[in-house]
């Protein structure tokens, strides 16, 4: 998660819910977003009272919003990617695909703006401080698996990365096939120190917006104005050098991506057509859930969830 605050919610959170295989952890996670992106902001905001009950009112309002009009979405994307599966496909219909997640992404984000910038004037001396004391623990954190170490065992946990993904949807993979992500790695544009130098500027640019909100008591229309420039900034970089970087290494993914796919076996392809379809059918099951079934199946679950 690269984006504002280094974070997806709600359709962050349904991506890996969909990682986790199996429809009732696909619904479970997606039904409990809400939840999730709340522990997620507040270990990053560490909000008091207040600030708690509007966010986690905001969130579920936001995972309304994204189940009536998002998973609709979703659910033709995946149903077109079902399509494809046992197809070839090229460099640029993988970054286009790539790119339509990316616009949805935005949108679900942009409809988290307002929630923050209702909180930002109250926020803390002490709450800033705790932001910027996660930032510099997930930053040192992401130093370790990315830059840290030789050559050698960044580009293997780079492997590692790819293939665990890769499998989740195809199945094991072929001699050829790991040669192509070996291949893919030794080859790749990819810059550690670069892109943690991105990450840290996106930290601090949104530490110095945080706090002249605080400062100056925003009201809601101007937070919000200023909160839609910082996410703006934060999913394209003011540095037309680092976007060039960008998309050369997308580019350069989207590539390896359909590489693989065109190197898949019959089997395989079957394999990520049932698994799409899957994923198809649980969006579809959690586009039609409403929030009283909702309301009534964890009224229903709660006394179990205790023990």
């Amino acid at each position: 998660m690269r984006y504002f605050f280094q974070s997806a919610p709600i359709i962050g959170v349904l991506v890996a819910a969909l990682a986790l295989g199996g429809c009732s952890a696909v619904r479970l996670g997606y039904n409990s977003g809400p939840t999730f992106t709340y522990w997620w902001l507040d270990s990053y905001f560490d909000f008091d009272g207040a600030q708690s009950l509007r966010v986690r009112d905001d969130l579920q309002t936001v995972q309304d919003w994204h189940r009536k009009q998002e998973l609709p979405l979703l659910i033709r994307q995946l149903k077109g990617l079902r399509a494809m599966a046992p197809k070839l496909v090229t460099t640029e219909q993988v970054c286009g695909v790539v790119s339509e997640l990316q616009t949805r992404l935005r949108v679900t984000l942009e409809g988290v703006v307002p929630t923050i910038a209702a909180i930002a004037p109250s926020l803390q001396d002490a709450q800033l401080e705790h932001m910027l004391q996660e930032f510099e623990r997930r930053d040192q954190k992401w130093r370790e698996e990315w830059i840290n170490g030789t050559q050698a065992e960044r580009a293997q946990r780079r492997v590692k990365q790819i293939v665990e993904r890769a499998e989740s949807f195809y199945g094991p993979l072929k001699a050829t096939q790991l040669t192509i992500v070996r291949d893919h790695i030794k080859a790749s544009s990819f810059d550690g120190p670069r892109q943690m130098q991105e990450m840290q500027r996106r930290h601090q640019d949104a530490l110095q917006v945080l706090r002249e909100l605080r400062k100056t008591k925003a009201n809601p229309a101007k937070a919000t104005t200023e909160l839609g420039s910082l996410l703006e900034r934060s999913l394209k970089a003011p540095d037309p050098a680092y976007r060039t970087y960008w998309e050369k290494i997308t580019t350069e993914s989207c590539a390896a991506m359909a590489a693989l796919h065109n190197s898949s076996t019959a089997e395989q392809r079957t394999r990520l057509a049932q698994t799409l379809l899957d994923y198809e059918e649980d969006a579809r099951a959690l586009a039609s859930q409403s929030p009283a079934s909702l309301e009534q199946t964890s009224t229903t679950v709660a006394p179990s969830s205790a023990l």
